[in-house]
């Protein structure tokens, strides 16, 4: 891990990480880790050594011209960021990376040790899934936490998944085998427009988040953008009557099931969000 300054102290700090790949559905979870970093206008601090973990021909760099016309190249790898929040309750550590190609353990092992230095308290990791959800209705968030206890005293379902994992499950693991408590959030991605980007699920996951965490973030333009993006994939549903009839046999199964986003609970939950945004500090 190279550092890039030195190691702050940090305000009880968490650690948010999101990486593109297997775990990114139409870079949805990537996208909502950007979005913290301009927010909140996240330095970095340390970054990754691609050598180790990267297989350039799958990753490849990129060539970009400078503006005194020299060219430079960009290597594939994974940012360890701080944001400062100095009204707020608690710092945040953000990682903002690509899943590596090889060495799984070791790159996760980098990461906590990183966490480590700065005495992070809890991880939570942002991904995003293909799933048989209408675009029109809440993107679901599922929350889950491998141990037990920290699922229940989150009112957290714990983890039944088997099958496939990417580095969110490995990194999760390692966070369990070093005591460092670690909450998963996926997002479920429409299958039948999983390109990118998605701006309704990379609300959804900031939403979610913002619920855990007990913090604010700034949206931004975002609510409208998911708003906009909803409205265009309406139109182009309007215009093939066999997608039409496909997302009206998700919407009736989707409102068949109960739905959390329609109670009480949810409506003062949406509304405890709109105040903290409305205070000097975000």
């Amino acid at each position: 891990m190279a550092e890039l300054e030195g190691s702050p102290e940090l305000e009880d700090p968490v650690l948010i990480a999101a990486f593109e790949g297997w775990n990114d559905a139409a870079d949805a979870a990537s996208a909502a880790l950007d979005h913290l970093v301009d927010a909140w206008e996240a330095k970095p601090v340390a970054e990754i050594d691609p050598d180790d973990y990267y297989d350039f021909q799958v990753n490849r760099p990129t060539v970009s011209m400078e503006e005194d016309g020299v060219r430079s190249i960009a290597w594939p790898t994974s940012r360890v960021l701080i944001a400062r929040r100095p009204a707020a309750p608690r710092d945040v550590v953000l990682v903002r990376g690509i899943e590596p190609n090889m060495r799984w353990r070791q790159f996760c092992a980098e990461i906590l040790t990183e966490a480590s230095r700065y005495k992070v308290r809890m991880a939570v990791l942002l991904g995003a899934l293909l799933a048989d959800s209408p675009h029109s209705r809440p993107i679901p968030v599922t929350s889950s936490a491998t141990d037990p206890e920290l699922a229940k005293a989150l009112g957290l379902e714990a983890s039944r998944y088997e099958g496939p994992t990417g580095v969110l499950g490995v990194l999760q693991d390692a966070c369990q085998q070093r005591g460092l408590p670690a909450v998963s959030l996926w997002a479920a991605v429409p299958h039948y427009v999983g390109q990118p980007p998605n701006p309704k699920a990379t609300l959804a996951l900031l939403r979610q988040l913002e619920d855990l965490l007990d913090l604010s973030v700034p949206l931004g333009e975002l609510p409208e953008e998911a708003r906009a993006w909803e409205r265009g994939v309406d139109d182009l549903a309007r215009d093939d009557s066999e997608v039409a009839e496909y997302v009206r046999s998700l919407e009736e199964a989707r409102d068949a099931a109960d739905l959390p986003e329609a109670t009480g609970e949810a409506i003062a939950r949406e509304f405890e969000r709109y105040l903290k945004r409305q205070r000097p500090e975000s």
